[in-house]
């Protein structure tokens, strides 16, 4: 990370940490996927993590794939104050999205940029979990293509699957072929971590066996009151209709009592773009990177 200012206490991101952001993200409801402790956590090497206090502010600095430092939303206190400062010392905010916009950077001489690539796509829980009428028929053809032609088991995940859905994780990693990609690499060991810690990081999911074997997984985490957020889903891509039925389980079995899922960015890439896009989705979560004028 390029050299930040200095701020009390600026350290890695631990395990430990978890229990000093429950209280924070429960009163701030977070609608942006960026803020759960677990995809902090997961990813905290991928983007170099780490947190500091100003006062009764939590700030979580990161940085981008290019290097760039940026700081998350601040966490409880005088978030405007904290802003202010951040701000006036040359950083940039990235994350805030229109509710933060509105309720702390008000009256402040701010830039605001959109950041399309990173809006999360957000879903009616039950739309996912049925895919009722017309607007889903794709879907629902290509599950049924699937359950034709396997004998398939779907269960929620729990320990006793975490060598199959690794051993998956890592055939995903291969077919994907750039094994010198520095992004994959980070992807596939976020993914191997969390399933090695996820009671301890609160993650729930589903796996989807064929034969005894696992191939297709799906985990993720209550990002609010209402709504879930899907962190990895992976799937045997050789069996024609296994991605939407592994989403679909998720949606049905993980988090039932939840209204919405957020299923986090498109990252600029089209066909990825294109298939969050063929879901529905009731709302395109926007994000802003926050500058000074």
């Amino acid at each position: 990370m390029t050299a930040l200012p200095a701020y009390p206490g600026c350290r890695p991101l631990e395990l430990a940490d978890r229990e000093l952001f429950a209280g924070r993200f429960a009163a701030l409801q977070p609608r942006v996927s960026e803020l759960t402790f677990a995809g902090l956590y997961l990813f905290r090497h991928a983007h170099d993590y780490r947190l500091a206090a100003l006062g009764d502010t939590l700030l979580i600095f990161g940085s981008g794939y290019g290097g760039d430092p940026y700081v998350l939303p601040p966490l409880g206190g005088d978030v405007r104050g904290a802003v202010a400062r951040l701000l006036a010392d040359g950083l940039a905010l990235y994350g805030a999205d229109d509710r933060f916009v509105e309720r702390q950077l008000t009256g402040l001489a701010v830039e605001l940029t959109e950041d399309r690539d990173n809006f999360d796509y957000l879903y009616l829980r039950r739309e996912l979990a049925e895919l009722p009428g017309n607007r889903f028929h794709k879907k629902r053809n290509r599950i049924s293509y699937f359950e034709a032609r396997h004998a398939y088991r779907v269960d929620r995940y729990a320990a006793g699957y975490r060598d199959g859905c690794l051993a998956l994780t890592e055939e995903w990693r291969r077919v994907r072929g750039d094994l010198d990609s520095p992004s994959l690499r980070l992807e596939t060991a976020a993914t191997a971590e969390a399933l090695q810690l996820a009671d301890q990081l609160g993650l729930a999911g589903v796996v989807v066996t064929v034969e005894g074997v696992v191939k297709a997984f799906a985990l993720g985490e209550r990002l609010n009151d209402e709504t879930a957020v899907c962190h990895f889903e992976k799937a045997d891509p050789f069996m024609d209709g296994l991605y939407q039925l592994v989403d679909r389980e998720f949606c049905r079995l993980a988090f039932p009592d939840c209204t919405y899922v957020n299923r986090e960015q498109d990252l600029g890439e089209p066909n990825l773009r294109k298939s969050k896009l063929s879901y529905q989705p009731v709302e395109l979560v926007r994000k802003f990177r926050v500058t000074r004028p």
